[in-house]
């Protein structure tokens, strides 16, 4: 176990996130009076959306550990949640002595093989020797290609054993990154300077990829606009002329449809073409034409087939770009450039309100004011999402983190811990619903016990607001109320209880000021700080089942 945390040292961990239990204690006998901090989690899926967290905003591989049985199931939404997002990642969980797995000993699970289809590795370690080795092989894993998670199953007799180990020889293994092929990089930018109405998509493959440098030099070049998805959200600066916003079915807005739909060829950068993106294939695909850049082979064709694909990391592919760009003339496109900016003024959605109750939008428009560029936004699934997909404002990378596709409630509070972890000096702010509040909220002690401050928004209608509204189109509205008493549970309360604080708003003219409380409270006292807003019960979030049939449902 010296060996395993001589390991986590040397590849850069330096926080973990975990829960001892007796199968698990030689590795936390190991990393006592070591550099590695530990965090003590109220539940093992609070440690692996920590280390999730902490992982999306420094880029290296989070870790998170538990004993064995239980703790391994339980950090199983965690690490779907990572494997769908492309987040690296180790779990590390204890288990029962290999001479008794076959006895159905106390906490003895197969965690390996219910671990498999959400991980890119899932090992259980049967000789002590194989250990810094695999150690290492999780890490190149977990960082190469497509990034995503590991698990790594230690039996306590394994853990136990000595080995012959010097640390001063060794060194994390090399992780090579995929470079493309000169003739298709070179027969995408024949296909980019032909076309009329070019669109960038940038996908969260160029926050992970680190290309956001490199996709502003090439958009400004080729003079062609950028959308972003969901999780590409911050690759691009959304205050810069050729941003063109966020096309999809959910997190959209409006001009940003439009723009897309009048689009001839779009260029796909890390994107995987989910289905709240591209809602109804035929209206997506239309006639344009699809460059599909992807560093995992099977990506390309997964969805649909492009009319051309290739196989890159995103910063390899625009690096190469801008090489066979040197060559060339490109004439700017300021009449589509200008069409943009057209659709931008001419369909906007309203974000203003003044009326009561609060309108979700008009939250967004002070956080918009509230808050700067340098500040880190968590946030998980529900309206509240799709509302900070429309009306959030994101200007730099990994800023606006956000479990896209496997969406699991209560992922906030401990995303917002590991981000703060990694950006200690940062400012972070989370931004959740009242029901996914309460699936984690025993984090928050956490938070409070290791002095890790942050705001927390929450935008409360006292509803699972995103299934009510779905219901809708069964004419129902069926065991989503969560509303009793006169405000139902009383969160702020709930922010004492543990040893934080904070307030609630009604009126629309008190979320600045409350807002600006909550920032200096949270840097006064090194804790999470709660203004929970109560918006409007009912109120819906813009969505269709294709790009031109997205229903509004205010007016402009």
């Amino acid at each position: 176990m010296q060996a395993v945390v001589d390991v986590l040292e040397s590849e850069g961990v330096d926080t973990v996130f975990g829960c001892p239990g007796a199968a698990i204690l030689p590795l936390y006998n190991a990393l006592q009076g070591r550099a590695i901090e530990h965090l003590i989690v109220r539940h093992e899926e609070g440690a692996t959306h920590m280390a999730d967290g902490w992982a999306r905003t420094n880029g290296n591989v989070g870790v998170a550990i538990g004993t064995s049985g239980p703790a391994g199931t339980n950090m199983i939404t965690g690490l779907y949640t990572a494997h769908a997002d492309s987040i690296p990642m180790i779990c590390i969980t204890g288990q029962a002595a290999t001479t008794k797995l076959h006895q159905e000993a106390f906490q003895a699970v197969d965690i390996v093989e219910i671990a498999k289809p959400v991980t890119k590795w899932a090992v259980q370690v049967k000789e002590a020797a194989q250990l810094p080795w695999i150690f290492r092989e999780a890490f190149r894993i977990a960082r190469s290609g497509r990034p995503g998670p590991v698990l790594i199953d230690l039996p306590i007799d394994v853990q136990k054993q000595d080995i012959e180990w010097d640390s001063s020889i060794d060194s994390p293994l090399p992780v090579t990154r995929v470079t493309p092929a000169p003739a298709r990089v070179e027969r995408a930018l024949e296909m980019l300077l032909q076309a009329e109405r070019p669109l960038i998509l940038a996908g969260g493959g160029v926050v992970l990829g680190e290309a956001s440098e490199q996709l502003r030099a090439a958009a400004e070049r080729l003079d062609v606009p950028v959308q972003v998805t969901l999780m590409g959200k911050g690759s691009f600066p959304e205050d810069h002329e050729l941003f063109a916003g966020m096309a999809g079915i959910q997190t959209s807005q409006r001009w940003a449809n439009a723009a897309f739909l009048e689009a001839d060829l779009v260029l796909a950068l890390g994107a995987r073409f989910g289905d709240r993106h591209t809602g109804e294939l035929s209206v997506y695909r239309g006639d344009r034409k699809f460059i599909h850049v992807d560093i995992e082979p099977t990506q390309l064709g997964k969805v649909f087939g492009p009319d051309l694909g290739i196989v890159s990391d995103t910063r390899e592919f625009l690096d190469a770009l801008l090489a066979a760009l040197d060559a060339r003339e490109v004439a700017p496109r300021r009449d589509w450039v200008a069409r943009i900016a057209e659709l931008k003024q001419a369909l906007p959605r309203r974000d203003d309100f003044d009326s009561l109750p609060i309108k979700a939008p008009r939250v967004f428009k002070e956080i918009n004011e509230t808050f700067g560029e340098d500040t880190y936004f968590v946030t998980a699934i529900g309206l509240y999402q799709i509302w900070s997909g429309q009306f959030q404002q994101v200007h730099k990378p990994r800023h606006y983190q956000v479990c896209g596709q496997a969406g699991p409630l209560g992922w906030e509070i401990p995303a917002a811990i590991g981000v703060k972890k990694a950006r200690p000096e940062a400012e972070v702010v989370g931004v959740v619903g009242d029901y996914s509040f309460q699936f984690l909220v025993e984090e928050l002690a956490v938070a409070a016990q290791y002095d890790v401050g942050f705001v927390l928004i929450m935008l409360n209608n006292e509803y699972l607001g995103l299934i009510r509204q779905a219901e809708t189109g069964y004419d129902m509205n069926f065991e989503v109320d969560i509303h009793y008493d006169s405000n139902g549970t009383d969160n702020v309360k709930i922010m004492e209880a543990y040893g934080c604080s904070g307030t609630r708003v009604h009126e629309p003219g008190e979320i600045r000021t409350s807002l600006e409380w909550a920032r200096k409270e949270a840097e006064r006292t090194s804790r999470p700080v709660l203004v929970e807003i109560m918006i409007e019960r009912e109120g819906n979030a813009a969505m269709g089942a294709a790009l031109d049939a997205v229903k509004e449902f205010e007016p402009a």
